[in-house]
């Protein structure tokens, strides 16, 4: 239901800032209960996709962030495999670049940080407790990021992976990844490329993992959105 509303938003062609049909006009539109299309609402206020204001009703969402995300928003459908394939694109060519100057610029402190965080990915992924591993994630990639030393990068990390997060709410629900295991290992070889300096051996590792990480998304929508 919650990329029905998202497909329905592009097909009216809001923009970020306008108003949206109420929940029982989607639920009409949609032909769903209004049961069900509250909870995508709330899946989708989640996710920064729209907000809610009390007594005024739905808008689709007009945060910008520092890069416009809400304008990377308006095209992206979360289980479009098409979307989600350009997006890892765009991860690799940012990620890899972030891996490369992390390499030469982490401060002990970042390092510590990286591998902190690559720890709590894999306890999470041990003990099966999909925030833990997600939260680890996060920390992860924003971490290497931050030691590249270059806001923009860290910005455009930081809004593609939101992006990413609403391809994991929606299309895979939230749940851990069959490729988790596979990602805690591969974090550990970015993670020793860059604290040995090896700015293109952390390129590699980086380009490896979100290669990997695309696959598994690819074969998780596909059961999931398919059968």
């Amino acid at each position: 239901m919650a990329e029905q509303i998202l497909q329905l938003i592009a097909e009216l062609e809001l923009r970020p800032g306008d108003r949206m049909p109420t929940e029982n006009e989607l639920a009409a539109r949609l032909g769903s209960s209004r049961t069900v299309v509250r909870e995508a609402v709330k899946i989708l206020s989640a996710i920064g996709r729209i907000r809610a204001q009390k007594g005024r009703g739905l808008y689709v969402s007009d945060d910008e962030g520092m890069l416009g995300s809400s304008r990377w928003g308006g095209f992206f459908h979360p289980t479009d495999l098409d979307h989600v394939y350009m997006l890892f694109e765009f991860r690799r060519v940012q990620e890899t670049a972030a891996s490369r100057l992390a390499a030469t610029r982490a401060t002990p402190a970042e390092l510590r940080a990286i591998e902190a965080a690559a720890e709590t990915c894999r306890h999470g992924h041990l003990t099966g407790q999909a925030a833990v591993f997600n939260r680890g994630d996060d920390d992860f990639h924003l971490g290497i990021a931050t030691a590249s030393h270059n806001n923009f990068l860290i910005a455009s990390v930081r809004e593609a992976r939101r992006l990413q997060y609403q391809s994991t709410t929606i299309g895979l629900h939230g749940t851990v990844g069959g490729h988790a295991a596979e990602a805690t290992e591969e974090h550990a070889a970015i993670f020793q490329a860059i604290r040995d300096g090896d700015p293109e051996a952390a390129a590699q590792a980086t380009a490896l993992h979100l290669d990997n990480t695309l696959e598994d998304y690819r074969r998780e929508i596909q059961r999931r959105v398919f059968g």
